[in-house]
C-alpha cells in the first residue's frame, strides 16, 4: 500500500498515529495502579487504550491509499472503537463522582449505549454526526462531574481533569466543523486540528488520574 496523496489526510493520519502511542503509554502507566485501586486503574487504562487502538485504525484508514470498499470496513470497527472509548470514560466520570459501585452498574448500559449508537451511525447518512453527538453527550457530563468535583475540593486532579475535558469538547467542535489552518506551512483539516486538540487534552487527563491515584502520604 501506498501513503496517501492528499496532504491533509497525511497530516491526519500523522496526528492520529501520535494519539495512539501517547495512549498507550498512559494505558500501561494507568495499569501500574492496579494494585492500589484495581477498578479505578483498569477502567481508566481501558479508555486510554482503545483510545489507542481507534488512533492506530485512523492512522491507516486515513494514511494509506486502498479501495473505498476497505477503508468503509475499516471505518466500522474505528467507529466502535471510539464509542468504546467514550462509554469507558463516562464510567470513569461516573465512579469518581458517585463511586465504584455506581460505576460497575453503569457500565454495561453505557457499552450497550456505544452499540447502539454504533448501530444508528451505520444505518444513517452522516452516521459520524451520531458519534459526535452522544461523545458531546458523554463530555458534557464528565465536564459537569468533574467542575462539581473541583468545587468540592472532593478529588484530588479534578480540575486537570475538568481542563482536559473542556479541551476534548473543543476537539469535537472542530471535528464537526468544516474547519482548516496551515500551522508552520503544514495543512491541516478539521480533522487534524481535531487531533492536535485531543493531544493537548491528555497530558490533563493523565495528569488528573495520577494525582487521584497516588497514594497521600
Amino acid at each position: 500500500m501506498q501513503i496517501i496523496a492528499s496532504p491533509t489526510e497525511r497530516t491526519t493520519a500523522a496526528t492520529d498515529a501520535v494519539i495512539a502511542a501517547v495512549s498507550l503509554r498512559y494505558a500501561r502507566e494507568l495499569l501500574g495502579y492496579r494494585q492500589s485501586n484495581p477498578w479505578k486503574a483498569g477502567v481508566w487504562a481501558a479508555t486510554f487504550g482503545t483510545l489507542s487502538a481507534s488512533g492506530l485504525l485512523g492512522a491507516v484508514v486515513h494514511g494509506l491509499e486502498m479501495p473505498e470498499e476497505r477503508r468503509t470496513l475499516l471505518w466500522r470497527p474505528l467507529t466502535l472503537t471510539l464509542g468504546f472509548t467514550v462509554a469507558l470514560f463516562a464510567t470513569g466520570a461516573v465512579g469518581d463522582l458517585l463511586g465504584e459501585r455506581a460505576a460497575r452498574r453503569a457500565l454495561p448500559g453505557l457499552i450497550l449505549s456505544a452499540i447502539g449508537f454504533y448501530t444508528i451511525s451505520q444505518r444513517i447518512q452522516r452516521g459520524f454526526l451520531i458519534f459526535i453527538i452522544y461523545e458531546a453527550v458523554a463530555m458534557l457530563f464528565a465536564l459537569a462531574a468533574y467542575a462539581r468535583l473541583a468545587q468540592a475540593g472532593r478529588l484530588s486532579g479534578s480540575q486537570q481533569m475538568a481542563a482536559g475535558v473542556l479541551l476534548s469538547i473543543l476537539a469535537a467542535a472542530i471535528q464537526a466543523s468544516s474547519a482548516e489552518l496551515v500551522i508552520f506551512g503544514i495543512p491541516f483539516d478539521h480533522n487534524g486540528l481535531f487531533h492536535i486538540v485531543q493531544i493537548a487534552g491528555l497530558p490533563l487527563l493523565a495528569a488528573g488520574l495520577r494525582a487521584a491515584l497516588d497514594p497521600v502520604p
